[in-house]
């Protein structure tokens, strides 16, 4: 097993090396971008977008019996493993009140940017049975989320989607006033401007082809509002943080991935300055790439265990 797959989760899916020849059962075309590496490892070329959406359509078929999964050229394609571990790690979070991961779809979920890949809830769903609400302010990438539920009938009435109609809010017009959820997640844009993203993008798909020479594919493509926004990743979690204050009483911990490890302590210190009850930071790790799930509440720990939503 790759350092890469022993890294995630211990409830993971993903940890085993993937079996391509289920996989091409499940989704014939990827067979077309399978080779064997100068390791003789069986493998796509990540650097190749149509490879990797494949790849993904194959892994949630097989793995999450999610038909008819797709997305448009011009959206993210998010790495499927790596998703899948911030769902679990929040089982976890959630787990430490009553003792025990809590299933079914009394555990009610908010999904802040939830892409025309409409991954996390899938995830959500189909490794606990949860209820969730996946929201963006992309109305073609909602349009696709939706293209996906309606392939899987049996989804439709427990993951719901909703349209953020202001750029500048994240919970605002979201959580209503007689809504509770159990929790919040968000992979926040990284970038803090166009430029910024297409040279990350650059540099990851040179370090994907693991050669100088060969000309980088933006193999991560992504709408704007997936990849960047003013202030970056930073600006975004403040905002997400400030906002949370006016819900403190209806979430039971808001979550989101912090990319990078200078922003934690400011972060750290608007939470102490918003009065949370109790933060924590969760630390995922997917071979060289080290992420954190900061994690934040305002109910008391006392109160915890009785939550329903």
């Amino acid at each position: 097993m790759s350092a890469e797959k022993s890294s995630l989760h211990t409830r993971n899916l993903h940890r085993d090396p993937y079996d391509f020849d289920q996989l091409i059962s499940c989704v014939p075309e990827l067979k077309h971008y399978v080779f064997v590496n100068a390791y003789q490892t069986v493998t796509i070329n990540f650097s190749i977008p149509q490879a990797v959406k494949l790849l993904n359509k194959a892994l949630l078929l097989h793995f999450y019996q999610i038909k008819g999964w797709d997305i448009p050229d011009t959206n993210l394609c998010p790495p499927i493993p790596g998703r899948a571990d911030y769902v679990h790690y929040i089982a976890d979070l959630l787990a430490e009140h009553p003792d025990k991961i809590p299933a079914g779809n009394s555990v009610k979920g908010l999904d802040i940017g939830t892409g025309a890949n409409l991954v996390y809830p899938l995830i959500c769903h189909r490794s606990y049975g949860w209820t969730m609400l996946g929201t963006d302010i992309n109305q073609d990438s909602l349009k696709n989320a939706q293209h996906i539920l309606d392939q899987n009938p049996d989804l439709c009435s427990v993951i719901q989607l909703e349209s953020q109609p202001d750029t500048d809010h994240v919970f605002v017009n979201i959580i209503k006033p007689d809504d509770k959820f159990t929790f919040t997640m968000c992979n926040p844009p990284f970038h803090d401007s166009e430029e910024s993203a297409m040279k990350g993008n650059i540099r990851k798909t040179k370090n994907l082809n693991k050669s100088k020479k060969s000309k980088p594919l933006l193999n991560f493509s992504g709408q704007q509002s997936e990849l960047w926004c003013e202030g970056g990743e930073l600006a975004f979690i403040t905002k997400m943080i400030n906002e949370s204050t006016l819900f403190s009483s209806q979430v039971l911990w808001f979550t989101c991935l912090v990319s990078k490890k200078d922003n934690l302590n400011k972060l750290m210190n608007l939470l102490k300055k918003v009065k949370s009850t109790e933060m924590k930071t969760i630390d995922m790790a997917q071979g060289q790439k080290v992420s954190r799930i900061l994690a934040w509440t305002f109910i008391p720990q006392k109160e915890r265990k009785n939550w329903t939503v």
